[in-house]
């Protein structure tokens, strides 16, 4: 296995995948890793932790895996012709390719992704599908496999990709007894949208919809009509919907829910039961509510509130 690091990587990306694969030769497994760099030299980690390498990635033959780290440097600036062309060449003499987080970046920088689902961190989807439109960006998952080419979400999803790979290599109980050493879920539930900052697409500043948008965003209890809203933007119906479709890829009705359901994680996190939150976020009902969750994030605002709400929240809820 063969784990392509560069300067300023983040070295959880690489840390969490390696400590899975340790751990698995302790049940059996027989995982043997090397860092490899562009040039055969160490590389420092985003935190400033010096990796020692072990070989260019030219320098050797074939590999079952290659793993791809992620790190700060992308999608900021631009995937040097060097490290995409040592992904490349990894690839074409691994048995299978994977990236971590960001990692993305360089596979899709050297067309690995081209034609294939991917993912990459929830920050970063959107940049993704737009710098690189031939790959069908998967927003909200956690791991996406297509062919023998895996890519993961963020940072501790480098752990989730760990442990699929090692499930198909050793089988359900070896990635089982992994994750509970590490203390991990073998699966987590709901997808990596519950872990975003926000649901929504920003709305140009010229653009009809921002006083529609504010107004929303104002009180999204109101009752939001594609009626009412039309009226505010001081358009008909029918073009506020075309105006939705052509700037957020959206309906006036999702766009109401998409807010609702950023309204109602703020409110969770602060603690409030769900049955207020779904009344002061405007879902009215407990049920419609938890219908909104699954359609959005994948998980019932229970569930989503265990996992974020503050430990005072968590005390208030109480």
């Amino acid at each position: 296995m063969a784990l392509l690091v560069f300067d300023d990587m983040k070295l959880l990306d690489l840390a969490g995948p390696a400590e899975v694969f340790a751990e698995a030769n302790h049940f059996g497994a027989d995982y043997r890793m090397s860092m490899v760099s562009v040039d055969g030299r160490d590389v420092r980690t985003s935190m400033g932790m010096r990796i020692p390498v072990d070989f260019s990635a030219a320098s050797r033959g074939s590999f079952d895996t290659v793993v791809v780290t992620g790190g700060e440097a992308f999608p900021a600036g631009e995937v040097t012709e060097a490290l995409a062309s040592a992904a490349v060449s990894m690839s074409e003499r691994a048995a299978r390719t994977a990236s971590i987080c960001t990692g993305a970046f360089v596979l899709a920088a050297a067309g690995l992704l081209d034609g294939k689902r991917a993912t990459t961190h929830w920050h970063h989807t959107r940049e993704l599908a737009q710098r690189y439109p031939g790959i069908r960006v998967q927003p909200d998952a956690i791991v996406v496999e297509d062919d023998a080419t895996y890519t993961s979400a963020g940072v501790t999803a480098g752990i989730d990709l760990a442990l699929t790979l090692l499930e198909q290599d050793e089988g359900a109980e070896v990635a089982r007894g992994v994750a509970r050493a590490l203390v991990v879920y073998l699966r987590r539930d709901g997808g990596q949208t519950q872990f975003s900052d926000s649901l929504l697409a920003p709305v140009g500043e010229a653009s009809l919809l921002r006083v529609v948008v504010s107004a929303v965003m104002a009180d999204p209890s109101a009752q939001h009509t594609a009626s009412s809203m039309a009226a505010i933007a001081r358009v008909s119906p029918r073009h506020l919907s075309r105006l939705f479709n052509d700037e957020l890829a959206t309906t006036p009705g999702k766009y109401v829910e998409i807010v609702r359901v950023d309204k109602a994680k703020s409110l969770l996190d602060l603690g409030h039961t769900v049955t207020r939150v779904a009344q002061d976020s405007g879902f009215g009902t407990p049920e419609s509510l938890r219908r909104a969750f699954i359609a959005h994030l994948s998980v019932p605002p229970s569930v989503y509130q265990r996992r974020f709400s503050s430990a005072a929240g968590q005390t208030r809820a109480a």
